[in-house]
């Protein structure tokens, strides 16, 4: 049986209900819990925008479904905190996501206690931007955490500095290289996500003044933090995500590997 929250609702029509007290605190409530009692369900909930507060949800309705002596299977595409610990002390027996940040890999995994399956969307995106580029092109990852999304394992080769002094956790690209030659060639840069943009824009510039014939990106999902979209748009010839997070660039829907 699928639950679906309402932070779901741009993918699956949802069947929790989430509210707010007056104080604050969360008001859960899943109509159809009788229905579920014993039974295995895919919980389908994101951490991701508002995520202390959308971890706090993901608790609460857990607790009810492990009251219900449910086996959950839950669905949340970005796991912010890596808290796979957490969501296994709550009571999910199994968490599907896609191009986990942490994992660097596809396939099966169980870190903090918790079984992962990691789909990645790399091939959905390689075929949309066959789409958008006509023609040949090339495919690299920004760094070498991402490199598995390639199909050779291309990717460049990124230095960081250490944490700037501020409030934000933040370390400075000190340098992007690459050892192989990209001019006069159409490349698309495919990551597992764009957060701040910083990685992906240093990329782009990059590769552009390799002489590299067109430039597209691609990634699973999409944060766009700051003014990382409209910078990213103004460089390439295209850009696009997955709806993993809601977000206007979104073309490839995730449905299809939930149903």
């Amino acid at each position: 049986m699928r639950l679906v929250s309402p932070n779901f609702s741009d993918v699956f029509p949802p069947n929790i209900e989430i509210k707010t007290f007056p104080d604050g605190d969360s008001y859960i409530r899943v109509p159809e819990l009788g229905k579920c009692s014993g039974k295995e369900v895919t919980l389908l909930h994101r951490l991701y925008p508002n995520q202390n507060e959308s971890l706090i949800q993901a608790v609460l309705i857990l607790s009810a479904l492990k009251k219900a002596k449910c086996k959950v299977r839950m669905v949340a595409p970005d796991l912010p905190y890596s808290i796979c610990n957490l969501l296994f002390k709550a009571g999910v027996d199994e968490h599907l996501t896609f191009d986990c940040h942490f994992l660097k890999k596809e396939g099966n995994a169980k870190f903090g206690g918790l079984k992962i399956k990691n789909l990645s969307l790399s091939k959905a995106l390689v075929e949309k931007a066959r789409e958008k580029f006509g023609e040949d092109f090339i495919t690299i990852s920004p760094d070498q955490g991402a490199s598995y999304m390639t199909s050779g394992g291309m990717s460049m080769k990124k230095t960081r500095g250490e944490y700037e002094s501020g409030k934000d956790a933040y370390r400075k690209i000190e340098n992007l290289s690459m050892d192989f030659s990209v001019s006069g060639k159409n490349i698309l840069i495919i990551d597992d996500m764009v957060s701040t943009g910083g990685t992906m824009v240093k990329a782009v510039e990059n590769i552009k003044k390799a002489g590299a014939k067109k430039v597209g990106c691609a990634a699973t999902h999409g944060f766009f933090l700051r003014d990382s979209m409209e910078k990213l748009s103004s460089i390439t010839d295209f850009v696009f995500v997955s709806n993993s997070i809601p977000c206007k660039l979104a073309e490839i829907n995730i449905a299809e590997w939930i149903e």
